[in-house]
């Protein structure tokens, strides 16, 4: 039973209806199982059009590899048909690379008739990821930050918070430097790296006694353009 199972593929050159029905439903559920592994792994929030992309997936793939067989012509016709469309939409999270990867070979392995084998392997990697994900593997201790201070042109820049960045043990750089109203004031832009532990507050309001209570912000997810 098991070897039928594990040895199906699709090298019949005529395809049924109840083997087209098998392959979209098997691969439904797979894009079904690996959507819901990433909603768990995902507790922070996900996108609901990424997760009902990633049930869709296997079964296009699926679909698009019953269409093409063996029929080398109508696989030149279907890479020329879907040459012309165009994803334009910013990279994404390698790991949500990564599960498009997944639900596209989920779907790969259903349509070549390789049932047992599809849901061995999601069964697997969907078991693996959710490991990963509850012992939190590969996570820093530490969060890189940006930190922006305001300080008026009276205060030397340079080293103006040296001592309470090491006060902290905050690893820091200073990226940009740039003035404002007119010249009368500075905007530092600091690269920060501190620990979790650490009091935001307390840290931010030994900044403050050093500025002159003038503006100051933290961004904690910083992007590339914030310098």
């Amino acid at each position: 039973m098991l070897d039928t199972i594990f040895n199906l593929t699709t090298t019949d050159p005529e395809m049924t209806w109840m083997h087209a029905i098998l392959t979209i439903v098997v691969s439904f559920m797979l894009g079904g199982m690996i959507s819901y592994t990433y909603m768990k792994t995902n507790p922070a929030g996900y996108s609901q059009s990424f997760t009902l992309t990633m049930v869709l997936l296997p079964a296009i793939v699926a679909i698009i590899i019953l269409l093409i067989g063996s029929n080398i012509a109508r696989a030149f016709s279907l890479a020329g048909a879907f040459s012309i469309i165009r994803f334009r939409s910013a990279p994404g999270d390698p790991k949500d690379i990564a599960y498009v990867l997944f639900t596209m070979a989920a779907g790969l392995a259903c349509g070549v008739g390789m049932f047992g084998y599809g849901v061995l392997f999601t069964v697997c990697l969907c078991l693996l990821m959710w490991i990963l994900g509850k012992t939190n593997y590969g996570a820093s201790k530490s969060d890189q930050k940006v930190l922006k201070v305001t300080i008026p042109e009276s205060l030397g820049y340079e080293e103006a918070f040296d001592e309470v960045f090491k006060q902290y043990g905050v690893d820091y750089e200073l990226k940009k430097v740039r003035t404002t109203e007119l010249g009368s004031l500075f905007e530092l832009v600091y690269a920060v790296t501190m620990d979790q532990a650490l009091n935001q507050k307390e840290f931010l309001d030994a900044i403050r006694c050093r500025n002159g209570n003038l503006d100051i912000s933290l961004t904690m997810s910083p992007t590339k353009y914030e310098f």
